[in-house]
């Protein structure tokens, strides 16, 4: 199974498109979320695996019993049917990539 977290996946500042290309090369699929400082996202479980990149902000990701902080180019991966949660822990908007295999 990948690492949950590979710090600094993508250089600073993050090119999305760079970040896209990459994912797609490995079989998943981009999309982008903007956040607002407090928001979260809690309890879900897909039956894909899933990537989290941020582009700007931070991040509090909630992957089973784990738990970690992601910043810009951080890369962290989901495994398929884990139960997690994503918060929005930066004092302003954070702008962050998914995906799915």
């Amino acid at each position: 199974m990948p690492e949950t977290i590979v710090r600094e996946k993508f250089p600073q500042p993050v090119d999305q498109g760079d970040v896209a290309e990459s994912w797609r090369a490995r079989g998943y699929s981009y999309h982008l979320f903007t956040d607002p400082p407090g928001q979260e996202w809690n309890g879900f479980v897909h039956n894909t695996n899933e990537l989290v990149t941020v582009l700007e902000g931070a991040l509090e990701l909630a992957i089973g019993d784990e738990c970690c902080t992601a910043g810009p180019g951080d890369e962290v991966f989901i495994p398929r049917d884990a139960v997690h949660s994503v918060k929005n822990i930066h004092t302003g908007t954070t702008r962050w990539a998914f995906g799915y295999d």
